[in-house]
């Protein structure tokens, strides 16, 4: 049997079967509709002009970040026999890393020198602009004209924030390499406790613990407060909930978000690149303060939590809830890769955690609303690539949109983009935490795409971090001078023609 029929086989058969039965449903395989099946016609061998040749490849990612390290392993295992079957070359591939907050400038770094040590990058969405403008990586929408295959549907959410560049034009640079959403993780076995049940509902008139993940869709976040104060007790070294409030990289920014703008606060207006008096509102206040009183139900330190503290305080049982990355699943259920439990000296196993949708907020009108940041990655190709190596990226990122190379990553733990996938039936019973992935990919959204990104981020987290370590009190003052410091940072790029205000110059933190 060929390698593509094994990848076929195995993916459509054995692999979806038993994720199906695991979940206890009948699935008849996914079906990703008409234009899907060309892409299963393999090349004749010889076709491509680098038949016989063994090309070199250095993919740039995060390091310990599980999606990462998936589109690495699954070009070594699965992509390197079918680039030789199908495409006649041999091909080789190498991984470097670095943390969230120092990737971008290990790529930047070896870019602006017009190096093509990374031939394929795995950029965080918000770098669009800043890999773009100095023409480090490649636009794709000649390539993708040239290559039908590449013209995928992605998910609104996904195209506009893993792939345009600038926002609202037709320009893309990126194909979505890893989704993300935030999403909630709660210690079942907890809450499903009778005794826990009793004691709760005794101390809120009959109110219940939520059970499901239709009845945690009817959580607002004033009954998540109730709920995760009834199981703060440091007694017992337990509390009731976890973000990431840490000043590195964007975490506390990317937590805080959803408190503003699920009541109607914006961060900016990106047409004109204002962002006082638009930041700094009194909703945005009123968010961030609640983002705080959060810490009153979290470890000792929690203000340090980025994404690693939380896997390991949950998984070490110290807390009855978690607002994380769905990326994580697999991670925060502490399980392997076959199913199983990854570390049988953590209390948490897979089956002691429900994955659901994080709290909503309450509007005037009584309804719900949540808005909460998207996370996730595209690829973005190297401009300095030869041609041999922009070719190999262009075959690997067509093998990647195969709709089994898909399901393998899915079935993995990884978040597909792709609309076909994430809407069939059986896409929801491959892994506990895509239900939710999939529920809050249409309520999320990106921040800014701007070229300078890092230095508007340097100066929220500065802030932001401050007010949540106590080194200022009033949050208000952090939003001003956030807002203070980027809009400089804009006017001075010639990015925005609005000067800071001279409020501005009495604003420090």
């Amino acid at each position: 049997m060929s390698s593509t029929e094994m990848l076929r086989s195995r993916a459509s058969r054995r692999w979806l079967l038993k994720a199906a039965a695991g979940a206890g449903v009948a699935v008849s395989g996914l079906n990703f509709g008409p234009g899907y099946s060309r892409r299963l016609r393999a090349s004749a061998q010889g076709d491509s002009p680098l038949a016989g040749q063994t090309i070199d490849m250095t993919i740039l990612g995060i390091a310990g970040w599980p999606p990462s390290r998936l589109g690495v392993d699954m070009a070594t295992e699965l992509f390197k026999p079918y680039a030789q079957e199908n495409y006649g070359y041999d091909v080789n591939f190498a991984f470097e890393e670095a943390p969230f907050e120092s990737l971008f400038q290990k790529a930047a770094t070896s870019l602006q020198s017009g190096s093509a040590q990374y031939n394929i990058i795995i950029s965080d969405s918000q770098w669009l602009g800043a890999l773009a403008e100095p023409g480090w990586i490649v636009q794709l929408n000649d390539i993708i004209a040239e290559n039908p295959d590449l013209d995928i549907k992605f998910t609104d959410t996904a195209q506009q924030a893993y792939r345009v560049y600038p926002d609202g034009s037709d320009q893309l640079w990126g194909f979505p390499q890893e989704g993300d959403t935030i999403a909630l993780f709660v210690r079942q076995d907890l809450f499903s406790d009778q005794a826990e049940r009793d004691a709760y509902m005794a101390a809120h008139d009959g109110e219940d613990l939520p059970q499901t993940f239709e009845e945690w869709e009817e959580v607002d976040i004033d009954r998540y407060e109730r709920i995760i104060s009834f199981f703060t007790r440091p007694d017992e070294n337990l509390y009731g909930t976890a973000l990431q409030w840490s000043k590195v990289y964007d975490f506390v920014s990317c937590y805080s978000y959803p408190f503003m703008w699920s009541n109607g606060g914006e961060a900016w207006d990106a047409a004109t690149g204002q962002v006082e008096g638009i930041l700094d509102t009194e909703v945005n206040a009123t968010g961030l303060a609640r983002s705080k009183k959060f810490l009153d139900y979290a470890p000792p330190g929690a203000t340090n939590y980025g994404i690693a503290e939380e896997v390991d305080v949950f998984t070490s049982g110290t807390i009855a809830t978690c607002l994380q990355w769905s990326a994580l699943g697999p991670q925060m259920r502490n399980q392997n890769a076959e199913g199983g439990v990854a570390d049988e000296a953590r209390p948490v196993s897979p089956d002691d955690v429900l994955i659901v949708a994080p709290p909503g907020f309450r509007q005037a009108d009584d309804s719900l609303n949540r808005v909460y940041t998207l996370g996730g990655q595209p690829w973005v190709l190297n401009a300095f690539n030869d041609e041999a190596h922009l070719q190999v990226a262009i075959d690997y990122m067509k093998f990647w949109y195969l709709p089994e190379t898909q399901l393998e990553f899915s079935r993995r733990g990884g978040n597909t983009a792709v609309e076909a996938v994430l809407n069939d039936p059986a896409y929801e019973d491959l892994q506990p935490h895509f239900r939710s992935y999939k529920y809050m990919i249409t309520r999320s959204r990106d921040f800014w795409h701007d070229p300078n990104y890092a230095e508007m981020l340097a100066a929220q987290q500065e802030a932001w971090g401050a007010y949540m370590t106590d080194v200022i009190d009033d949050p208000m003052l952090a939003l001003q001078y956030t807002a203070c410091q980027q809009q400089g940072i804009l006017y001075d790029a010639e990015r925005s023609e609005i000067e800071p205000s001279e409020a501005c110059a009495d604003i420090s933190i």
